[in-house]
């Protein structure tokens, strides 16, 4: 989804599937934000900016809070495309004033992109932390990364994982927990990250926190992907809920709840 000053933009196609957009020229500064759906919609953003910028505008800041290609943020062979440095090169090229961005994946999204502004996912948290509200909580992140992202970030005692790794096929096998594991038992456990693909990862996580003695565990995931409902996160009873912003999410579950991206 692209919105234009927080309007829908209708991204409309002739028959043959190309882009059919519609669009005046509002007044300065204008700010587009891209709610990531599909990746055409890369095509479209590109579109839109550069018909504002023949129109005189060049007061416009993009909103990203998802950055598409994240993913793929560094190669391994000389086969492997490099795509988010494609990618950012594309946005570049569109001289936005700012580009916002939340809870980036790796420190090479960061680098990559011009005249980035790095939003943290703290109100989220903070809001997930005000609707599970109780004396016995604590934060569980789910790998040592995770844990120097987020830990200062709020004054509670706090567990991290290790994972084990199938090095062969990349898999997850489970993990342990190290920190301050005295606490899980009979805590309220929030664990933070920020993206979620099938959600095996949190899936142990919950699992080993439930079976350590948390009395409820809830996951908060910046980018959550559609993907999660090909996972075992969403069955059974390890996590009580998820929370989540709807930076990429499009979907429903009455285990998921989804933020409005701010």
């Amino acid at each position: 989804m692209i919105k234009l000053n927080d309007k829908q933009v209708d991204l409309n196609k002739f028959p043959d599937g190309t882009f059919l957009i519609k669009e005046g020229a509002p007044a300065e500064p204008v700010t587009i934000t891209w709610l990531f759906e599909k990746n055409e919609e890369m095509l479209a953003l590109y579109f839109l900016t550069k018909h504002l910028q023949s129109k005189g505008v060049e007061k416009i800041e993009l909103k990203m809070p998802y950055i598409p290609n994240a993913r793929q943020d560094r190669v391994k062979t000389k086969e492997d495309v490099f795509t988010l440095k494609y990618f950012a090169e594309l946005i570049n090229e569109l001289k936005f004033q700012k580009v916002t961005v939340l809870d980036p994946h790796s420190y090479v999204s960061e680098a990559l992109f011009e005249h980035i502004e790095i939003q943290t996912p703290k109100k989220y948290v903070e809001k997930v932390l005000d609707r599970i509200a109780t004396d016995k909580l604590m934060l569980f992140f789910p790998d040592e990364g995770a844990m120097k992202r987020y830990s200062n970030m709020f004054d509670l005692p706090y567990a991290f994982g290790i994972k084990k790794r199938d090095w062969a096929t990349g898999q997850i096998k489970g993990l342990d927990v190290t920190g301050q594991t005295e606490c899980i038992p009979g805590s309220i456990v929030l664990i933070v990250d920020d993206i979620c693909s099938k959600g095996g990862t949190f899936y142990y996580s919950a699992k080993e926190l439930k079976e350590l003695g948390a009395k409820e565990v809830y996951l908060y995931i910046s980018h959550c992907e559609n993907s999660i409902f090909e996972g075992e996160l969403l069955t059974g009873d390890w996590v009580d809920k998820v929370f989540t912003t709807d930076s990429i999410f499009a979907g429903e579950h009455e285990k998921v709840e989804v933020f409005n991206y701010e």
